[in-house]
């Protein structure tokens, strides 16, 4: 008999087991198709949802909480500034649940029958062993996270019975968050995944050159990927089209001169490194403030989002923005929380902060303007902070302006770039998992 490639990839890797059962009806406030999700998640018992923003993947999250567990032995972990909003929609699922920083918390009357929330910071001081069910909300931290908080995430709930990972459509090419969703689901070991699919090549990590389609199908008997309804099978797309993006770059002329030339020079490459960059950034931070200011004072109606990376970025906007609120990382985890609710209410009409800090799982879609007072070269950043704003639900084109020096033209490239790279990618991983899901259900 002949041995195929997927044959033989399929040997280094261990096919998911199910683990839960079947559930019945779930709630009336879920569509069908995400009904069909919670399903499948229970039956497998440890399994990956992976949906774009805007699917309701809170909803589907709680629901399948209260399906494979009673309440007060389900844990919900998410970022902090998506704490109360994970607790408002419960309350829309008739589900009692409860912020909880630790197990003296977690025993307390108040507590008692209730579904437990907490954040990625509280998790050391939780007991696993008192819940038949775990949820990591925006799971893609354990991509982001140091080895340390990644480790001890997939470490201290392995002894935990179901699992649940959510988050938006991770990139199929990035080893370290497709292998560590496996890893803390206990669907396979890093290792096994790397030696089955991946290469290891000059500058990482990546896809073997014909592993997508085996890893695809593999991954589907454990995940499910997600961008809009119809990807699922027969259902409509009505209400989940989104209205568009508009990338307005605004380069902020800038001559620099490396120490040792005579001239000035052009472009991200000649930067010299990062502290060149760093150095063209802070020499423009006055001019790409000021810039950014006065892109809100032209439209002073408008709810305004400003993302930044300097300290002094955001302390400068909230000088020359006036009523805007700074979030940032001195600020208590109550204060946070307040004013991100603020925004969300329309209390705060311009709010300034970081990625690291909001830019996940937030709903602002009352939001159409956005600002990236500079910009990284991380996509996952990019992308997310935009989806704050363009996500379904949201009823007018998004316009993110994109505040850069002329040198840095190239960094801004480079994340469209990934951009362009992640959608194609996404795209054949949702067809190829579809393909995989039909022929076994056929």
């Amino acid at each position: 008999m002949t041995v195929t490639y997927g044959d033989f990839l399929a040997t280094k890797v261990r096919r998911a087991e199910s683990l839960g059962a079947e559930v019945g009806a779930v709630h009336r406030l879920l569509h069908d198709w995400q009904g069909d999700i919670v399903r499948e998640a229970a039956l497998a018992g440890r399994f990956a949802v992976w949906a774009d923003t805007g699917l309701g993947k809170t909803l589907i999250q709680v629901e399948w909480a209260r399906q494979v567990a009673d309440q007060a032995e389900a844990l919900i972990v998410a970022p902090l500034a998506v704490v109360n909003q994970t607790i408002a929609e419960a309350a829309r699922l008739g589900v009692e649940a409860v912020y909880v920083r630790d197990d003296a918390e977690a025993d307390t009357a108040a507590w008692a029958g209730r579904m437990a929330v907490t954040n990625y910071e509280r998790v050391a001081g939780i007991d696993p062993d008192r819940y038949r069910a775990v949820v990591l909300d925006e799971s893609s931290i354990l991509k982001s996270a140091d080895g340390k908080t990644r480790s001890l995430l997939i470490a201290h709930f392995a002894g935990v019975e179901r699992r649940l990972s959510c988050t938006a459509t991770p990139a199929p090419n990035e080893p370290e968050e497709l292998t560590s969703q496996a890893e803390f689901l206990g669907v396979a070991k890093r290792n096994e995944m790397l030696a089955g699919y991946f290469i290891n090549a000059d500058n990482g990590w990546r896809l073997k050159g014909h592993a997508r389609g085996p890893m695809y199908r593999w991954m589907a008997s454990w995940a499910l990927a997600i961008r809009r309804p119809s990807d699922l099978g027969d259902f409509s797309d009505d209400g989940y089209v989104l209205p568009g993006l508009e990338i307005v770059p605004e380069l902020i002329p800038y001559d620099y001169v490396p120490e040792g030339q005579l001239f000035a020079v052009a472009g991200a490459t000649s930067l010299g490194g990062v502290g060149g960059r760093a150095k063209v950034r802070k020499a423009t931070l006055q001019a790409r403030c000021e810039r950014a200011a006065e892109l809100v004072a032209a439209e002073p109606g408008e709810a305004w989002l400003m993302w930044t990376g300097l300290n002094d970025e955001a302390k400068l906007l909230a000088d020359l923005i006036p009523g805007a609120v700074n979030v940032h990382g001195a600020l208590s985890p109550e204060d946070k929380a307040k004013h991100l609710l603020g925004f969300a209410t329309g209390e705060i009409r311009h709010l300034i902060t970081k990625p690291k800090i909001a830019a996940r799982g937030l709903n602002w879609q009352h939001c159409a303007r956005q600002a990236f007072v500079g910009l990284s070269d991380s996509y996952e950043d990019y992308y997310q902070g935009i989806r704050r704003s363009l996500r379904y639900g949201q009823t007018r084109v998004v316009r993110a302006h994109v505040v850069l020096s002329e040198l840095e033209a190239e960094i801004a490239e480079n994340v469209r770039r990934k951009e362009r790279e992640a959608a194609r990618h996404t795209a054949e991983m949702v067809a190829a998992m579809r393909d995989a899901n039909e022929r076994r259900s056929a």
